[in-house]
């Protein structure tokens, strides 16, 4: 799959560089650009069937702050859903009122996130939007039941229900995520590398999910000093 193009649509100038820094930081993700206010979107969103110009660049994924200062963010949707633009909105806002929140899910938003948030966060929500934009790439021009609830399930994913003292549902999903996407075991030293946590701290989760059977552990043959063991995600059936 094609890296996904992000467009970051926020105000304040120092959010906007922290959330295109985010994206920067994630693989898969390319950005395309940041907006500050609605008139800039101009440059950005282009009618469905229109190919993208010199001033007009192709967008996959719009994260959208809702309060911005000449345009407020359901007007922002309605006006993405009246070009028929096939592209994807999550919410990335301060705005906690209830009937902003609903208005915003029934126009088609994919996720939200609410402000302020920290960089696991924040690649959850796109590592899970993600996955649910190659469950639907991969199909071929029809689809199943069980792929369309696979593709919405990757969306949301579950969280879990109780977890040893010490361990977040959050960073456990981060490195749950992490093994799905490797196509090689890894060692717990790998995955902090890769996550930004102590070597200490990703052993423990790659424990738990081994614990509960999530995640296969194998001895790793030919390093010196104490057995070190390396980790591949426990795939189902319908996963392989």
């Amino acid at each position: 799959m094609s890296a996904i193009r992000v467009l970051v649509v926020e105000d304040d100038p120092v959010a906007a560089d922290a959330h295109a820094e985010y994206v920067r930081r994630l693989p898969g993700f390319e950005l395309v650009g940041i907006a500050r206010s609605g008139a800039d979107l101009a440059g950005f969103l282009h009618p469905a069937g229109e190919e993208p110009g010199r001033t007009r660049i192709a967008v996959d994924l719009m994260l959208l702050d809702m309060n911005l200062p000449d345009a407020h963010g359901l007007d922002i949707i309605r006006r993405v859903r009246g070009l028929g633009l096939p592209l994807d909105i999550i919410a990335i806002t301060a705005v906690r009122d209830l009937q902003v929140v609903r208005s915003a899910i029934s126009s088609g938003i994919v996720q939200y996130l609410i402000k302020p948030f920290t960089f696991s966060a924040f690649s959850e929500k796109l590592g899970a939007y993600r996955e649910f934009r190659r469950n639907l790439v991969e199909q071929a021009s029809s689809t199943t039941q069980a792929e369309v609830d696979s593709a919405f399930a990757s969306l949301r994913p579950a969280m879990t229900a109780t977890l040893p003292k010490g361990l977040s549902a959050e960073t456990l999903r981060a490195v749950s995520r992490l093994l799905r996407e490797l196509s090689a075991p890894t060692s717990a030293i790998e995955v902090s590398e890769a996550l930004s946590m102590s070597r200490v701290t990703a052993r423990r989760y790659l424990e738990y999910l081994a614990d509960q059977q999530s995640a296969l552990r194998t001895p790793r043959y030919g390093t010196r000093g104490r057995p070190e063991f390396e980790y591949s995600w426990a795939r189902t059936v319908s996963e392989r």
